[in-house]
């Protein structure tokens, strides 16, 4: 006991030395500024800190592939299909045209016995909508329904102590004797929805899946997960491929999809080579029940800076897994659709959201970095403070009164993002992932400033993007994005003025021209072609009925 509590102080030492050594090694890097070479004048070089990005991204994708290997050996191992399996939906004010598409995917699982619970957040009349599409896809005969007046935590309108014990014996019994059960129950967030039917099973399943009511889900994705949590039982949770629904119908939704390709299957794959994926998608995740139970009521009744969190329930599940020294996996294999924002607005709110809830957890993350490999602690280093290395940079070049720094900054910004989807479109081998490069423009405007607003507001709550019935006309997101654009504003106008009042020498001019030229056609080459192939492709295919088939 004694060795086993001196040798857990030596990995907490060994890791968090291991974290600060590199933090501190990557920030001397980028302060001292070592270049391995620059031209005449420093119109380009080629630094330290760029090379450790450059090693960064070749060992991810190394790591990947090595991954998406290792999904197609899992091909060839048998098991049985006899555990039991819970899918649990959270609604809230959902589309009633992709409720319905979500349960018909649902009902052509493969996995068999499998118990379905969806629940609404909400009970008014105004949400009964949903359980009348529950009951008119899953069969009226088959689907047993409840209107709670309360939930796990909060009473509803003339409730008394006798009515409320009944009503939460009577939802236990209703998920444990029925296979298809909806609950509408009074609002509470998504945490609220969650909980009902986690506390509702009990331990009476062995596997507990998880899925948004906007989610069309692949036939074969319960068996797929299923499969990685049988070969190994050191494993507590896996997550699937989470595709994109109605990628044509904006170009939000578009580069979108292109995004969540390459955070699943290069950034989600790498983490899980190593057994630490660090967020289980809601839309498609499953977890062991018997783990689930013995965090359950932290998981529910977590707080920050004194608030109860009512969003991140997905990343904090997954960090409660790992907590216990689970490890946590993702498979290809295993694959959805679902509805992503096609507003901008929308989309801000929703990735502010998600932010909010990335730094929260990494905090939590941190303090069980010695029970996993190293690599969990080496990319939460890299990718928690890349953002606020690049915002430095950003306003570094902007202010130095040299215009050919802010045309070299956006040129390199886009070489590196054509490089990452040129190679994502290879392992992919589809010639779409191209314009993930044109993601990167949406991260420098928005999505930068977001994450900065994001840790301001940590401790705002909410469910963020709403229902996908209501128009989102929260405008606050606007506001870092425009002190952002404010910020570099002034930084390009002071260059300009510094600029003019000094000779500008002939280099520095053809210079200026061939980067200028360069950059400009990039995007007359890349518009054109989204112009062609995605535009009126995407037309067509919105136009034609697709059942449930998933694109790869």
């Amino acid at each position: 006991m004694r060795c086993h509590r001196v040798l857990t102080y030596l990995r907490i030492f060994g890791t968090t030395m291991f974290g600060v050594s590199l933090l501190v090694g990557i920030s001397t890097a980028y302060i001292m500024g070592y270049q391995f070479f620059t031209t005449a004048r420093n119109h380009l070089s080629f630094g330290l800190y760029g090379a450790i990005l450059v090693v960064h991204l070749i060992i991810q994708s190394l790591f990947a592939l090595l991954e998406h290997r290792n999904m197609r050996r899992s091909l060839e191992t048998p098991i049985k299909l006899n555990k039991s399996l819970a899918l649990c939906i959270a609604a809230y004010q959902e589309d009633p045209n992709y409720l319905r598409k979500c349960l018909v995917s649902v009902k052509r699982l493969t996995y068999p016995g499998i118990k379905v619970i969806m629940v609404i957040d909400g009970n008014s009349e105004d949400d009964m909508y949903m359980m009348e599409i529950f009951k008119e896809v899953m069969g009226r005969d088959k689907a047993a329904t409840y209107v709670w007046r309360s939930n796990f935590h909060q009473r509803g309108p003339g409730e008394t102590d006798e009515s409320y014990a009944e009503s939460v014996q009577h939802i236990s019994r209703l998920v444990l004797n029925n296979k298809c059960v909806c609950i509408m129950q009074k609002w509470g967030g998504k945490r609220e929805v969650m909980y009902t039917p986690f506390k509702a099973l009990g331990r009476s399943v062995d596997y507990v899946q998880v899925c948004d009511s906007d989610t069309m889900l692949d036939p074969a994705s319960s068996v797929e997960m299923v499969k990685v949590l049988e070969e190994d039982p050191m494993v507590g949770g896996v997550g699937g491929d989470v595709q994109i629904l109605n990628k044509y119908e904006s170009w939000i939704s578009f580069l979108s999809s292109v995004r969540y390709w390459m955070a699943f299957n290069i950034e989600r794959a790498c983490q899980s080579y190593f057994g630490c994926v660090q967020c289980i998608s809601g839309p498609l995740g499953m977890y062991r029940n018997s783990l689930l139970h013995e965090f359950l009521e932290d998981w529910y009744n977590q707080t920050f800076m004194g608030s109860h969190c009512s969003f991140g329930d997905d990343r904090h599940l997954t960090n409660r897994v790992l907590s216990l020294g689970y490890a946590t996996k993702y498979t290809a294999r295993s694959k959805c659709l679902t509805e992503t924002p096609i507003t901008y607005l929308r989309w801000l709110n929703q990735q502010t959201r998600w932010s909010k809830s990335y730094f929260r957890e990494w905090l939590y993350n941190s303090m069980w970095f010695h029970k996993h490999h190293l690599w969990m602690t080496y990319e939460a280093v890299i990718t928690g403070f890349f953002p606020f290395f690049l915002i430095a940079t950003a306003i570094q070049l902007f202010y130095q009164g040299r215009l050919w720094n802010i045309l070299l900054f956006l040129l390199i910004v886009q070489a590196v993002a054509l490089i990452k989807s040129s190679f994502a479109s290879c392992l992919r081998g589809n010639i779409v992932m191209v314009f993930m490069s044109f993601y990167s423009v949406l991260y420098m405007s928005s999505l930068l400033p977001a994450k900065m607003f994001a840790i301001a507001t940590i401790n705002k709550s909410g469910w963020g993007t709403s229902g996908r019935k209501t128009i989102v006309v929260n405008f606050i997101g606007l506001i870092p994005i425009s002190v952002w654009f404010t910020i570099l504003f002034i930084g390009i106008i002071y260059t300009i003025i510094l600029q003019t009042r000094k000779p500008f020498p002939d280099s520095e001019k053809i210079v200026l021209i061939i980067g200028a030229v360069v950059y400009a056609s990039y995007w007359v080459i890349l518009l054109t072609l989204y112009t062609v192939l995605i535009n009126k492709c995407g037309k067509r295919k919105k136009e034609t009925h697709y059942d449930m088939v998933l694109d790869v």
